[in-house]
């Protein structure tokens, strides 16, 4: 199944294995996925001696993973190909103690310090890109805790199942049988989730104040460009993010980003990440900035940890995070009909009727990828037009099963109690009302600045933008901004880098000048 190239690259990452790990496969002899389990599994065994596999007869499809003869809490109920393919191996690593996706001591001792025992599930499609992130973040998690064990399922393969949790968004993770997330997460966000439901046991916090010449807060483009030109002036600098890549990550072909005719979201963020670490940057990841104080000269930051930075310079680079409807019903039925990833819940949608909310790019490419899956897609437009380039419309307009609406503005989310069944629509034009029946919606009406932190700090304008002038200065002396979070024109990738480099040599021209 795996190519020889693969198996040889396998072979020199395994190479290093200390513990003896065994794939411990339960499949019933007439699953259709046993023979494709047994080659993916026998193939990556075969790139180590210290990998092997053990066959039992069982009365579906699952494996878990054996630490020299012991169980480690992680268990597959899926064949792990595609995305997830990665997932399998990171587990293997970080039981031997090799991972590279651990955060730092601060987070995992905040994992350490959960109140067991937890059980956690994830269920997934194999198309998400979004997925790995929940599932290799909550592996890592039970490798850290010994009172915590996880077991990823592949929807497709578990279909009754899925229908029995009223399961329409991916990743969904339940806890001990209750739903605690759906959708795209990071490793900060979910063990916070966790440290809600289960408690932690009492832990010390360093309360010792961390300086440094400049603090970024945000992990995507703008932040990452931001710290490097910061880094190379020779400066000390903090990047305060919950992932490297932002919102890139959910950006699954990228063609417009010059000189790279196209790569994804995930391996820019991986190149990102690659890069950063060629500088002597502090990257304090899995974090959210929860407080922002002016002293002084000094710019006070508090983490979501509970330590606290302080620097005169501040560059907020935060970006955007999808924008909801904000209508009754909405928050209720979010993974029970209310997406945003088309990518990556549409296969939940086969052969069944889909709204997109939203006429721009976004939301007429999500409705020409959704026609492909769906029955019928009904596009919603707000304002009184399409918003999307004309070549996106031409194409979506040719669809046989895409309707469109205009001058139409969603005003609630029906459901049944347990799963979305219709929209209520008003016409703008008319007043009056109307009512979609659905299986589902995808939002895409663009994106809302993460600036809530600041606002008490630094001017934002109506729409929540940080406002800034041509040199990504703020109002406040010392504090910049860059990227999708403030008011730059134009939300772009290769912009925010521009405006990240930008924001970064503004504040050494400021040091420089005795501003700051």
């Amino acid at each position: 199944m795996l190519e020889p190239a693969l198996k040889e690259q396998l072979k020199g990452i395994f190479a290093g294995l200390d513990g003896d790990y065994t794939f411990d496969i339960y499949v019933s002899p007439e699953h259709e996925g046993r023979k494709e389990l047994l080659e993916l599994l026998g193939d990556v065994a075969d790139c180590s001696s210290h990998i092997s596999s053990r066959v039992n007869d069982g009365e579906a499809l699952k494996f878990t993973i054996l630490k020299n003869g012991e169980r480690t809490g992680i268990t597959f109920r899926a064949v792990p190909n595609g995305h997830e393919f990665t997932s399998l191996l990171l587990a293997i690593l970080n039981l031997d103690g090799k991972g590279k996706n651990f955060p730092d001591e601060q987070v995992c001792n905040r994992v350490k310090a959960l109140k067991g025992p937890v059980h956690l599930t994830t269920y997934v499609s194999l198309t998400c890109t979004n997925c790995p992130d929940v599932v290799q973040a909550l592996n890592a998690m039970t490798t850290l805790n010994p009172g915590i064990t996880h077991e990823m399922v592949d929807g497709a393969l578990y279909q009754k199942e899925v229908e029995s949790l009223n399961i329409q968004g991916v990743p969904s993770v339940f806890a001990d049988g209750q739903l605690l997330h759906v959708g795209r997460g990071d490793f900060g966000e979910l063990l916070a989730k966790l440290e809600t439901r289960y408690g932690v046991e009492e832990m010390a916090v360093d309360t010792t104040v961390k300086n440094y010449d400049v603090i970024i807060a945000g992990g995507g483009p703008a932040g990452v460009s931001a710290a490097i030109y910061s880094a190379r002036k020779g400066l000390k600098v903090a990047i305060v993010a919950e992932r490297i890549g932002g919102q890139v990550k959910e950006t699954v072909g990228i063609e417009n980003l010059i000189s790279t005719p196209y790569t994804t979201g995930n391996e820019l963020a991986d190149h990102l990440k690659t890069h950063l670490m060629e500088y002597p940057v502090d990257l304090l990841e899995h974090r959210k900035i929860d407080k922002v104080e002016v002293s002084g000269n000094e710019k006070l930051v508090t983490t979501s940890v509970g330590e606290t930075l302080s620097a005169p310079a501040l560059i907020i680079a935060t970006g955007a995070s999808w924008r909801k409807l904000n209508v009754p019903g909405e928050a209720e039925h979010i993974g029970r009909g209310v997406a945003f990833c088309p990518h990556c819940d549409g296969p939940f949608y086969k052969d069944k009727h889909v709204a997109v909310v939203g006429g721009g790019n976004s939301g007429i490419e999500a409705a020409i990828d959704l026609a492909g899956i769906c029955s019928k897609v009904t596009v919603l437009e707000f304002m009184d037009e399409l918003k999307a380039d004309s070549v996106l419309q031409e194409k979506v307009k040719s669809l046989p099963n895409v309707e469109i609406f205009v001058n139409s503005q969603t005003a609630e989310v029906i459901g049944d109690g347990t799963k979305l069944t219709s929209l209520r629509v008003k016409d703008r034009g008319t007043g009056d009302e109307r009512i979609h029946n659905l299986d589902g919606v995808f939002v895409q009406i663009g994106l809302v600045a993460n600036s809530a932190v600041f606002r008490d700090v630094v001017e934002t304008n109506r729409a929540g933008e940080i406002v800034i002038d041509t040199h990504c200065r703020t109002n406040v002396a010392g504090i910049y901004a860059a990227g999708d979070v403030s008011t730059v024109p134009y939300k772009q990738i290769i912009i925010a880098m521009g405006e990240g480099a930008k924001a970064a040599l503004s504040a050494f021209e400021d040091r420089v000048r005795g501003v700051i």
